[in-house]
């Protein structure tokens, strides 16, 4: 059953729509993500891939125009990682990476999820949405389903970040963060 997030966020004199996205959108979401992929910062979403788990991806949208992406992962046990977040270059410094992390934790909470992972470079961007950082040996199902098989594995330079969505009492955002 699909989880709806369908959002209008009024930011300055526009606003912003944060859904899922079109199956027209999805190249237009590739895109967004091209030049990392290019880089060797990211690795690719095939059309196909983003077409069939469209339910959990979300975008967001100024004037019918993609300007930012994310998506879930769902590893079982109540883990799912949040990835492929890219924002339009022309776009950054507005705020629509900490909204899409914020709706990608909703959907993710929506869906019964415990914990939110990722492994990114943008580590205060994801602090700032109260995410800890962690180990990503401490989730095998990560390790064994997409570190393992990855071209970057031996080169990773990404840090592990885990959000807690059934925090224990006393803790912060779900977290005790070390300093």
């Amino acid at each position: 059953m699909a989880t709806q997030i369908d959002v209008t966020i009024k930011q300055g004199a526009g606003t912003l729509t944060l859904r899922k996205p079109r199956v027209a959108e999805i190249g237009a979401v590739r895109a967004l993500f091209a030049d990392e992929v290019r880089a060797g910062r990211m690795l690719p979403r095939a059309p196909y891939e983003i077409r069939n788990h469209r339910d959990d991806w979300l975008v967001v949208v100024e004037g019918g125009r993609v300007l930012g992406c994310v998506s879930l992962v769902f590893y079982g046990e109540g883990l799912c990682e949040l990835r492929s977040l890219a924002v339009d270059p022309s776009q950054r410094g507005r705020g629509l990476g900490l909204v899409l992390i914020q709706g990608a934790v909703e959907l993710a909470r929506k869906q019964g999820m415990r914990r939110v992972l990722t492994l990114t470079r943008a580590v205060p961007l994801f602090e700032q949405a109260g995410f800890c950082q962690d180990f990503v040996a401490n989730f095998p199902q990560k390790v064994w389903r997409d570190c393992r098989p990855c071209p970057f594995r031996h080169r990773c330079d990404e840090t592990a970040l885990i959000y807690d969505l059934d925090p224990p009492a006393g803790s912060h955002n779900g977290k005790d963060c070390a300093e």
